[in-house]
């Protein structure tokens, strides 16, 4: 059977087969030393497939992928999912208790990870938890005692045959969960976002048709795997369109923009941070970034001028910018090619097609165009569900299938979205979302607070960072660096509040609950006190 295009696809081995039929020989990933093309990244997939059924992975079955990006990445995750298994990235930045969780939650029974990245050994933090369900860590690069080297793994395929795998990846069906990506809540406990192959592929297709990714192109994919935007809009979305995959696991604007000038890239997504950085680089004008044609960019307030300067300065003649949630596969909302610079930067955009967008007051009525109100999504793009937590999921999704985003937009005639605040108290980070309440329950945990308050506060080059306000448990002797100090050993450095201010009691209202909003007026009162 003559396998569809890549844009027809609505499974991704469907769409990995399709993609080696239409792209061949065209350079699939880069990375280093090494070229796979699209053929032979579909080859070194299906090995991988094979090895992971010689391990008894079953469809449905959970494995985590905990490891910056690399090409090994991507035919882990591509194999894994042919197998019929369920992709869980983890955050790099976790620390063992985060990602213990997470790999007890979702019951992962195989973990791919790394030996040291950045100083963390990833195995050795996981030695003292318990994890009941997690039968083998495979280590992608070098190697750790109880663990499965990654050429060992793959040799592994030698007891599968290969017409029993490719019948393993045709039986996946569109309806089949293709990834659990966590995100944090109001509760404070990562929750594990379900989407299918099907919602995926047909979002991403809307999203790479409106950017304009195209055959040739050459993406360096500095989003991080393990979200939405470097798994689904990155090394994804190029096997749709035959784009060249050039994975980049540090930022690092030197290296950037070496990379930029001498493997030609023309697509080069990321947090209004990147660009900034590379912008206020003292050697820019030494690189040719002629080549660079497309950006696509989001998740903070953007200056108008930042536009002006990427198409002046860094010569681009696309910017994007968009809006979305990993309960909705990472995209909701758009702008378009021909928007005007003052859209770009002041909008999210307009809904992606077929999917509705709408705001609505605390009593879920539609509000005038114009009004601020909670955006609410429905369509083929919101989640299944929070994985084994149904309760979250009715929470989240009302009876009509509305997605209640908890983020408050205003929006236009036309249905662009200006999105101004978050009912959640959710901020970001250089583009990483962060939850104060689950900042504020590994704090507490600790034993040395009595009391955790956590904002966002707005920081010129990251967009905004976390603030703590902190009651110190009775006999703790904790200064503002230490108690940073501390949150830098125990979480995600991108978790880390910026500030620390040690206070003797924390303002609440009748009920009890703490007045966030006076704690933020004060800390604007006295910025980077």
């Amino acid at each position: 059977m003559q396998a569809a295009s890549p844009v027809q696809a609505r499974t991704i081995p469907g769409l990995l087969r399709a993609a080696a039929e239409a792209f061949g020989s065209a350079s699939a990933v880069e990375d280093g030393a090494v070229r796979l093309s699209f053929a032979e990244l579909a080859e070194s997939a299906e090995r991988a497939t094979r090895a992971f059924c010689a391990l008894g992975l079953e469809p449905g079955d959970r494995v985590a992928i905990w490891a910056p990006n690399l090409w090994e990445w991507i035919v882990a995750a591509l194999g894994l999912q042919s197998a019929g298994g369920v992709l869980v990235p983890l955050n790099t930045r976790l620390k063992g208790a985060e990602a213990a969780y997470i790999l007890r939650k979702s019951r992962a029974r195989l973990l791919l990870t790394m030996d040291d990245f950045l100083g963390q050994d990833y195995v050795a933090q996981l030695r003292d938890h318990e994890l009941p369900a997690l039968e083998q860590i495979v280590v992608l690069r070098g190697e750790a005692e109880g663990a499965l080297a990654w050429d060992a793994f793959l040799s592994r395929a030698a007891a599968f045959p290969p017409d029993q795998a490719r019948a393993r990846a045709a039986a996946v069906s569109a309806d089949d969960l293709s990834d659990l990506l966590f995100t944090s809540g109001t509760t404070g406990d990562p929750k594990g976002v379900m989407t299918t192959h099907g919602q995926n592929l047909r979002a991403f297709e809307a999203w790479t048709e409106v950017v304009g990714l195209r055959a040739g192109d050459r993406y360096l994919v500095i989003n991080p795997f393990f979200h939405a935007f470097g798994y689904k809009a990155g090394w994804l979305s190029c096997l749709m369109r035959g784009a060249t995959c050039l994975p980049h696991a540090i930022f690092d604007v030197p290296a950037v923009l070496e990379r930029v000038r001498e493997e030609r890239i023309s697509m080069l997504p990321g947090p209004p941070t990147l660009y900034q950085s590379i912008l206020s680089h003292p050697e820019l004008e030494k690189y040719d970034l002629s080549c660079l044609r497309l950006a696509v960019t989001g998740a903070a307030a953007i200056p108008v001028e930042l536009i002006h300067r990427m198409r002046d300065e860094l010569g681009f003649e696309t910017i994007i910018t968009g809006y979305g949630l990993t309960e909705t596969c990472g995209i909701v909302s758009m702008c378009r090619y021909d928007d005007d610079p003052e859209t770009i930067a002041t909008t999210s955009g307009r809904a992606i097609p077929g999917v509705e967008v709408r705001c609505v007051d605390p009593d879920g009525q539609e509000v005038p165009r114009g009004e601020a109100g909670e955006v609410l999504v429905r369509g083929y793009n919101v989640m299944r569900g929070y994985f084994d937590a149904a309760d979250e999921t009715a929470r989240t999704i009302d009876p009509d299938g509305w997605l209640h985003t908890g983020d408050i937009a205003v929006m236009d005639e036309a249905g662009y979205l200006r999105i101004t605040d978050r009912i959640k108290d959710m901020y970001i980070v250089g583009g990483f979302n962060c939850y104060p309440a689950e900042i504020e329950k590994l704090m507490f945990a600790s034993g040395l607070f009595a009391q955790v308050a956590v904002i966002g506060i707005p920081d010129t080059r990251m967009g905004e960072v976390g603030m703590a306000y902190v009651v110190l448990a009775p006999g703790a002797e904790l200064t503002p660096d230490q108690v940073v100090t501390w949150c830098r050993e125990n979480m995600a450095n991108y978790k880390v509040p910026r500030r620390v201010e040690i206070v003797e009691s924390l303002p609440t209202n009748a009920s009890g609950k703490v007045m966030k909003f006076v704690l933020r007026e004060a800390a604007l009162e006295t910025p980077g006190a």
